[in-house]
């Protein structure tokens, strides 16, 4: 198979596995094939599998990056029959070299697209993972998040997203940016097969200390799935995440009728945290990590690696510049190589603040003071221009943030669309309460299937059937 007969339009795909096939011959021969039932599964391009593919994280210094380890996560994966179809493109280094990157694009990989628009932003850094389930090339992937690499994407692209509790996923074998606040999930067509992708993945793994509480909170995801789970429960909205697209607050007002009608209660929530403050913070936290835990990852690549720290990340940029700093540079790189490591006060200072905003002070009291079992908002906006001159633009709302930085689980589902862009509905809770998130979304999808679109590959959102009529002259 020809990557483009899968791959025609978005350039979701970076490579596909070529021991695909004996993947699932292997699954037949052994004649059972686990909970996920030989499900061709794509992998963000930042994971490691075993295999001919290098791991690149859509970087050319990566490109030789073939280390012959599959990412605990991927041997879960695997255990529980699902098969490795190949490896998704995504926004290089996760879109953590730039302060003014552009979504979805790699220099290994190019530029993804959205499905709904092909002018339109997949959003990132899970760029590929997003667009490909998105357009139906697979029924799930594999994505990650620091701060909404997981969420921003699934809801561009009209799916299913979940960036669970930090530590209930490993990020072993994973190129990282921040042990604060890096995750794996599930990025899925639906709320089950996330449910059946997260149960798989979900786990312990002894070189990775922040999952040892794992196996002791993970659940059977799909069994805890009820229609009628929103009835009588209640729910904070979170007010102060609005109002900053029109558009979507409608689709919000339109998903809290439908929560009303199946029995949740709703409870305003109008005070926000100093998201000002939290972000200052977390960038100080992500950019001293970045430096500790990149020049961690690339000791243990193969020989062949040659950029083995993130200075030389750097230099190889500069030299390599006529493809890697085409459209945008390297701030952030620079910035973090300055860094002063994790013993810094500055760093642990920074961290405590943050971490403490963000969740006791932050999406704690929020879920104690409305009594509350989750807290809803809008995901974010509409899908944005691909904009090589300008870098992203899109306008800055949602409640992601907190649950990243806090290391908190988030859910994004499908809430409809603007001119035939995807919006999504978020649902955060407290740490391991992804079965209770996963239920909530699950009835909130059943009720309402008519919000879940399908992608037309429209050249522009001028193409779509909506637009048309709403574009088009008064009669």
């Amino acid at each position: 198979m020809r990557l483009g007969h899968i791959n025609p339009k978005i350039n979701a795909v970076i490579a596909l596995d070529p021991t695909a096939l004996d993947q699932a011959r292997a699954l037949d021969r052994r004649g059972k094939s686990g909970p996920l039932r030989g499900m061709p599964v794509l992998i963000k391009d930042n994971v490691e599998t075993v295999g001919p593919l290098p791991t690149t994280a859509g970087s050319l210094a990566l490109r030789a990056n073939v280390t012959g380890r599959d990412a605990p996560l991927v041997a879960r994966l695997r255990a529980a029959g699902g098969v490795v179809l190949g490896k998704t493109n995504l926004s290089e280094w996760a879109n953590i070299r730039s302060d003014s990157s552009i979504s979805g694009w790699s220099a290994v990989g190019g530029q993804t697209r959205n499905p709904f628009a092909l002018t339109r932003s997949p959003c990132g850094s899970s760029s590929g993972s997003g667009a490909a389930v998105g357009a139906g090339m697979v029924e799930a992937a594999i994505g990650t998040e620091t701060d909404g690499s997981i969420t921003c994407p699934s809801a561009v692209n009209g799916i299913v997203g979940l960036k669970p509790t930090v530590g209930l996923v490993s990020r072993t074998h994973v190129v990282p940016i921040s042990h604060s606040q890096d995750t794996p999930g599930p990025m899925a067509r639906d709320v089950r097969t996330a449910a059946l992708l997260l149960s798989a993945i979900a786990g312990s793994d002894p070189a990775d200390p922040v999952t040892q509480e794992a196996d002791r909170h993970k659940d059977d995801y799909v069994a805890a799935l009820r229609p009628d789970a929103l009835r009588g429960v209640r729910l904070g909205v979170l007010r102060w995440a609005t109002g900053w697209h029109a558009g979507v607050d409608a689709r919000f007002d339109a998903a809290l009728a439908v929560l009303k009608a199946q029995g949740a209660v709703l409870v305003d929530i109008t005070d926000a945290p100093d998201r000002t403050q939290i972000a200052e913070n977390e960038y100080k936290v992500l950019m001293t990590e970045l430096k500790s835990d990149l020049n961690a990852y690339l000791s243990t690549t193969p020989s062949v690696v040659k950029a083995r720290t993130l200075g030389q990340l750097i230099a190889f940029n500069k030299d390599h510049a006529e493809k890697e700093l085409v459209l945008f540079g390297q701030s952030a790189f620079v910035t973090a190589e300055a860094t002063k490591g994790t013993e810094d006060p500055e760093y642990l200072k920074a961290l405590e603040l943050s971490r403490r905003l963000a969740g006791p002070e932050g999406l704690d009291r929020m879920l104690a003071k409305g009594n509350v079992i989750a807290l809803i908002a809008p995901t974010a906006p509409p899908a944005w221009f691909i904009d090589p001159v300008n870098g992203d633009q899109a306008p800055f709302g949602g409640a992601g943030a907190l649950a990243a930085v806090a290391g908190y689980p988030h859910l994004t589902v499908p809430m409809g669309g603007l001119f035939g862009l995807p919006v999504g509905l978020s649902f955060i809770g407290p740490r391991w309460s992804e079965a209770k998130l996963l239920a909530l979304g699950y009835a909130f999808e059943q009720a309402a299937p008519e919000m879940k679109l399908t992608p037309g590959f429209a050249s522009t959102v001028e193409d779509q059937p909506e637009a048309r009529r709403l574009l088009s002259p008064a009669r």
